[in-house]
C-alpha cells in the first residue's frame, strides 16, 4: 500500500488515509443578507473534495466574531445561524464521500489583517466603515504594510477572543464537525502574539517567548476544555516568518512541544505571513523541512502543505516520514477528483462514488 493511503488514527476519529484538503478561503458569505453563513457555493466546493476522495476536508477559516473576519464575505461560526449552515454541508461530506470522508472548522481571528477587500473585488487593503468595514485589533497598533492600523487590545479584549474561540468550538461540535483546527499561522491574531514583528506589548501578553505564545496555548486550552475528548484538535502555525527579528524553526518546535502537552494532535505547518517584507521563494515542497523537523523534535504528528501538487510528491513526503498528512490547496480548486487520481497513479484503490464508478480508470486496456 502506498504510504499516503496508509489509515491514520487520531484519538477516535479514524480517516481512511493521508491526503486531506487545506482550508482555502472562498470569500462567498452575502455580507449584508447572511454575513458569515455559508451557503451553496461552499456546500459545492467542499462536497466536491468528498466526493472526490479526500479523506479529510478543513473547511475555510470561520471567525470566531464579526470582527475576526478576513473579509466582509468570510465564513463565520459566531451565530447559531452559521452553525446550522455549516451542518447542512457536513451532513453532505458524511453522506457522500467516497473515501468516508470527514470534515473539520478551522477557527479564525484575522486582527490586523481584517476587514480588507477580498481577491476579487478589484481592491486592495482595508475596507473603510462606510463600506462595511470595521475597526480593526491587534496586539499592537502597528499597521501590516498596506492595511489601516489596528487599535492595540486590552487585557479584557484578549480575554474575550479566548472565550469567542470556545464558543465557536462548541458550535463547530453542535454543527457536526469531526475535528478543530485552531489557525494560528498566516499573520492572523494568534500569530500576531507570537511574532515579535507584530507583538510590541510589555505585559503579560508580549515581552519574550513565553508572553507572546500565551494567547495561543490559552486558546489551545479553553478550545481543548469544550470539545470532546475523544475529537482531535489540530493547530496550523507559521513555522517562520521569513523575516529577521521574526519567528524561526527552533521557536516553532517549542511552541509545537508546549502545544502538544495541552493536548494538540497534529501541528498542521505551513509558513509566513506576519509581515509584508518577508522573504519567501517559493518552490515545490518548500515547506516539509518544517514539517519534518516538528514532527522529529516535538514528537508529534504533523501536516505538511504548500506547492505539493502531484502523487509522487505525497507519497514521497509521507514515506520519508516528513509528515503524517499532506494537505492541498489549489491543486484540489484545479482537480477536485485529485485523491481518486492519485490512488490510480499510486497503484491503489480507493472507493468511488457510485454515480461516478462508471469512469473508474482500467490498468489494462
Amino acid at each position: 500500500m502506498p504510504a499516503l493511503f496508509e489509515p491514520l488514527k487520531l484519538r477516535s476519529l479514524e480517516l481512511q488515509h493521508r491526503g486531506w484538503v487545506s482550508p482555502m478561503c472562498q470569500y462567498s458569505c452575502d455580507p449584508d443578507a447572511d454575513p458569515g453563513v455559508p451557503n451553496d457555493w461552499h456546500l459545492m466546493h467542499l462536497g466536491s473534495f468528498a466526493a472526490g476522495g479526500a479523506a479529510l476536508i478543513l473547511a475555510e477559516a470561520s471567525a470566531v466574531s464579526p470582527e475576526g473576519r478576513i473579509s466582509p464575505r468570510d465564513a463565520g461560526l459566531y451565530n447559531d445561524a452559521q452553525a446550522e449552515a455549516w451542518q447542512r454541508i457536513t451532513t453532505f461530506v458524511h453522506r457522500h464521500g467516497a473515501a468516508g470522508a470527514k470534515i473539520g472548522a478551522q477557527l479564525a481571528h484575522a486582527g490586523r489583517k481584517a476587514s480588507t477587500w477580498w481577491p476579487f473585488s478589484g481592491k486592495h487593503g482595508s475596507v473603510p466603515v462606510s463600506d462595511g468595514g470595521w475597526t480593526t485589533v491587534g496586539p499592537s497598533p502597528l499597521a501590516f504594510e498596506g492595511y489601516a492600523a489596528p487599535a492595540g487590545m486590552t487585557a479584557e479584549q484578549i480575554q474575550e477572543v479566548i472565550s469567542d474561540f470556545a464558543a465557536a468550538a462548541v458550535r463547530a461540535v453542535e454543527a457536526g464537525f469531526d475535528t478543530v483546527e485552531i489557525h494560528g499561522a498566516h499573520g492572523y491574531l494568534l500569530h500576531q502574539f507570537q511574532s515579535p514583528l507584530a507583538n510590541l506589548r510589555d505585559d503579560e501578553w508580549g515581552g519574550d517567548e513565553t508572553g507572546r505564545n500565551r494567547l495561543m496555548l490559552a486558546v489551545v486550552d479553553a478550545v481543548r476544555a469544550v470539545i470532546p475528548d475523544s475529537m482531535p484538535l489540530l493547530l496550523r502555525i507559521s513555522a517562520t516568518d521569513w523575516a529577521e527579528g521574526g519567528i524561526d524553526l527552533p521557536a516553532s518546535v517549542r511552541l509545537a512541544r508546549q502545544a502538544a502537552a495541552r493536548g494538540v494532535d497534529l501541528i498542521d505547518v505551513s509558513s509566513g505571513g506576519a509581515v509584508a517584507h518577508q522573504s519567501i521563494t517559493p518552490r515545490p515542497g518548500y515547506q516539509t523541512g518544517f514539517s519534518a523537523a516538528i514532527r522529529e523534535e516535538a514528537g508529534i504528528p504533523t501536516g505538511t502543505v504548500g506547492l505539493l501538487t502531484s502523487a509522487g510528491q505525497a507519497e514521497h513526503a509521507i514515506a520519508t516520514g516528513q509528515a503524517d498528512a499532506v494537505l492541498i490547496a489549489r491543486a484540489a480548486l484545479r482537480d477536485p477528483h485529485w485523491w481518486l487520481r492519485a490512488a490510480f497513479e499510486l497503484g491503489h484503490d480507493i472507493p468511488w462514488a457510485p454515480q461516478y464508478e462508471r469512469a473508474l480508470p482500467r490498468r489494462t486496456f
